[in-house]
């Protein structure tokens, strides 16, 4: 756990993490929670186009005193509307929470501009990442978020039936982010032996196991055994490794854009940058995505994800990654 945790922030460039929490879903909505304990306020703000699932459990785990106010993105270019988050970001709005690549794959190039807006109005600046794209993309902390989160699948670990996800939460060192963890933390703490140093649990009553009802929240299950997968891979792979994927991974997702935007009535959605994943229209081709995606299988490939009941408002639109 210990290794695991400093690996992590040394790719997040972070001080601080707990063992891993179940998912990146958790993890995004535990993320809030420890805002909201932190200024005692009851609204956040998310954009639109935040991935479904992840919403799903944020309102879930909300309820019932924490709100969750909704800001528009720009259809041209996927980027958060700025002026709706700053009509939306308010003195009762908890945080300013963000996905970065989003969910429709776009980079948010406007990050300083919406942490900027969370600051002026005291409000926690939470920012969700991928971290494979860390070995190329700033990460969060460095354009002012103050608490990361997101899913470690990307590292190491295989496609499964539902399973093999991690959530991950980071923060800076200091003690008012520090003791609204949740879960299980490991740090280095001096021994019996003068000069000794040994690993040991940190601040177990604030964890539901320390003091149940009085934890700062219940932990139900963790996924420790991916952090084994996650930490030997990070090391495997250093920054070196990093780099060279991200990289790979830009460069093959910007080639199979370009490639599927040259057929005929298909298009590219947004005009942004984007790491992996990608939105493509088939508007103009006449045809809905239920028959492309059932004409594709035929020929055994799986098309993109529809985004048309989703996001209605982008028509005839899927989501491919590579």
């Amino acid at each position: 756990f210990f290794e695991y945790s400093s690996l992590m922030a040394e790719l997040l460039d972070m001080e601080i993490l707990s063992v891993p929490l179940y998912d990146g879903s958790q993890s995004a909505a535990t993320s809030v929670r420890m805002a909201a304990r932190i200024n005692g306020r009851s609204e956040v703000v998310i954009p639109r186009s935040i991935n479904p699932e992840t919403r799903m459990v944020m309102e879930n785990y909300f309820k019932p005193d924490i709100s969750i106010t909704e800001v528009r993105f720009d259809g041209k270019t996927g980027l958060i509307d700025l002026n709706d988050l700053r009509n939306k970001t308010t003195s009762k709005t908890i945080a300013v929470f963000i996905e970065n690549p989003s969910y429709l794959g776009v980079l948010e190039s406007q990050v300083e501009e919406i942490g900027q807006i969370a600051r002026e109005n005291g409000a926690e600046y939470i920012v969700y990442a991928d971290p494979i794209s860390l070995g190329i993309i700033a990460p969060p902390a460095q354009y002012g978020a103050t608490i990361t989160c997101g899913d470690f699948q990307p590292l190491g670990m295989h496609m499964l039936a539902g399973g093999g996800q991690g959530g991950f939460i980071a923060t800076g060192d200091d003690m008012k982010y520090i003791s609204e963890f949740k879960d299980l933390m490991f740090g280095i703490t001096e021994t019996v032996v003068e000069g000794e140093y040994g690993f040991g649990e940190i601040l177990f009553d604030r964890t539901s196991y320390g003091s149940r009802a009085e934890g700062k929240e219940f932990t139900g299950t963790s996924t420790g055994l991916w952090a084994i997968t996650a930490g030997v891979y990070l090391s495997l792979m250093g920054p070196k490794g990093m780099q060279e994927t991200g990289q790979t991974i830009m460069q093959m997702s910007q080639y199979a854009a370009k490639r599927i935007s040259e057929l005929q009535g298909v298009r590219l959605q947004f005009n942004s940058p984007f790491f992996k994943e990608f939105v493509v229209n088939f508007d103009e081709t006449g045809k809905n995505l239920s028959s492309i995606n059932k004409s594709l299988l035929g020929n055994k490939i799986f098309g993109g994800k529809d985004l048309s009941k989703e996001l209605p408002d982008l028509g005839q639109s899927a989501l491919y990654c590579v």
